[in-house]
């Protein structure tokens, strides 16, 4: 005789609608309420679908993986999800192709168990954070790596931007740096801004400057090594002998922008760079830069929807992680008597 969804809703002490909840994979069924199913359908004959969770899928939606640190990101996670039973599934971002909500739509299709966002709209200011309420509404589970934002209800994990900057321009006023410039992305990203705050704060301290003072010391540009080479070109011009970038990329970018003039590094400019991706200690020169806790926020950022999964929402908030400054070869000592290196040649 077939067992009917009746007999499985009346063994389980739940109703039908329930018992289809849990047999279409639903997230929405508090953890009691599904052993309870789980169990009926094991009595009444069933392979409980909790056997099937091995092969649940989570999304992983990035940028492009040009900047190292992304894939360095999926790589943490997607491994930690696997320890856990879980399936990885990477969506990657790239100009011209899918966007993060057709990417987001593909994913909620295809039956993902959750979502983790990296560096996704939710860190742009301007955009609608809609996109975030339909996926609460569609009983989604996500984590937010990389930018807050007070209007989304999730959990979010992130580097201390502020401290990072103040850490690069400690390191580079002790050397004697009394001009040092910061190379950042578009100001609508809330990391940018949090690296403003930070850099404005440590030229504050260390150097006397005032806000306005240290205005002309920013430049916006792209995240990628040709927006890095073409904000410290111009950082150059206005006389910096010491540059902190918003990523490895950007540093790149500026080591680039020294040569192309005939200056050295770290020898007329300093470069600092933020991320410590993958294989940057093997740069020429080696570079100095503020290291993103990557295994700590991957890990933090799979455990977060994992608790969520588990029917053990975490906090509402943003997890912080402080970054560490590594110093290799491309800081060194300020040029005696303040020269700026543009005059210098």
């Amino acid at each position: 005789m077939t067992t009917r969804l009746a007999d499985i809703a009346a063994q389980a002490g739940v109703s039908k609608a329930t018992v289809s909840r849990v047999l279409n994979g639903a997230h929405n069924v508090a953890a009691d309420t599904r052993d309870s199913v789980l169990a009926a359908l094991d009595t009444l004959g069933y392979v409980a679908p909790s056997r099937q969770r091995r092969t649940e899928l989570v999304g992983l939606i990035t940028p492009e993986l040009d900047n190292p640190v992304f894939p360095a990101l999926a790589e943490v996670m997607g491994r930690a999800l696997t320890r856990r039973g879980y399936t990885p599934v990477l969506a990657t971002q790239t100009p011209g192709g899918s966007s993060e909500d057709e990417l987001t739509d593909m994913l909620v299709s295809r039956g993902v168990a959750g979502i983790i966002f990296v560096s996704g709209l939710h860190a742009d200011t301007t955009a609608d954070t809609g996109r975030y309420d339909r996926l609460h509404a569609q009983h989604v589970p996500f984590v937010l790596v990389n930018g807050f934002s007070p209007r989304i209800e999730a959990p979010f994990v992130s580097p201390d931007d502020r401290a990072a900057m103040r850490l690069a321009v400690a390191h580079l006023a002790e050397l004697g740096h009394e001009r040092i410039g910061l190379a950042v992305g578009p100001e609508r990203f809330v990391p940018v801004q949090r690296k403003i705050e930070g850099f404005l704060a440590g030229v504050h301290e260390h150097l006397g400057l005032s806000a306005q003072e240290s205005g002309e010391l920013i430049q916006h540009s792209l995240f990628s090594l040709e927006g890095g080479q073409a904000a410290a070109s111009a950082l150059i011009d206005r006389g910096c002998t010491a540059v902190v970038c918003a990523s490895d990329m950007m540093a790149l970018g500026a080591v680039r922008a020294a040569r192309e003039r005939g200056l050295t590094v770290p020898g007329d400019l300093s470069v600092v760079g933020f991320d410590d991706s993958p294989l940057i200690a093997f740069t020429d020169p080696p570079l100095t830069t503020v290291r993103q806790p990557v295994k700590a926020m991957g890990q933090v950022a799979v455990d977060a929807l994992l608790e969520e999964l588990g029917g053990t929402p975490p906090p509402r908030t943003e997890f912080v992680f402080m970054p560490e400054l590594v110093v290799r070869g491309s800081t060194a000592a300020g040029p005696r008597g303040g020269r700026r290196p543009a005059e210098g040649r």
